[in-house]
């Protein structure tokens, strides 16, 4: 895989974040293969809604064929660490060409998501959740 990225290419890269998940992406010209930590898409998300959620970036800007994507993430769950591969895809491919910027934005790609877990406050059992009332 180390091989394939090749250091003669022009990379366009982008940080991604969501909850606690980062993703650090790089574009390089290829055939629109996409690795995250190693693996191809598939093997890593087994959850096919979050290959429509990573790829949706390439699909908007029609350049799905165009770019090889090569991302690390790290932190969270496999939901909001898609999310943060589609937040670094969409500001590389914004690197890319700036001409890009309307159609993400439209789309509401280039916004960090800024809902976190909330935190547990003592006297609750989690964030909200209170200890059953008992009258007597």
């Amino acid at each position: 895989m180390k091989g394939e990225a090749g250091l003669s290419k022009v990379a366009f890269q982008g940080t991604g974040r969501r909850k606690e998940a980062v993703a650090r992406v790089r574009l390089l010209p290829g055939e629109g293969r996409i690795f995250v930590n190693g693996r191809s898409l598939a093997e890593y998300f087994p959850v096919p809604a979050l290959h429509v959620l990573v790829e949706s970036p390439l699909k908007i800007t029609d350049s799905l064929g165009k770019f090889d994507v090569v991302a690390r993430v790290s932190g969270g769950g496999i939901s909001g660490q898609a999310g943060a591969v589609r937040h670094g895809i969409s500001r590389a491919l914004l690197r890319f060409d700036a001409e890009l910027r309307q159609p993400l934005k439209q789309a509401g790609l280039l916004t960090r998501d800024p809902r976190m877990k909330e935190r547990r406050k003592y006297g609750l059992k989690k964030a909200r959740k209170a200890p059953q009332f008992s009258k007597r």
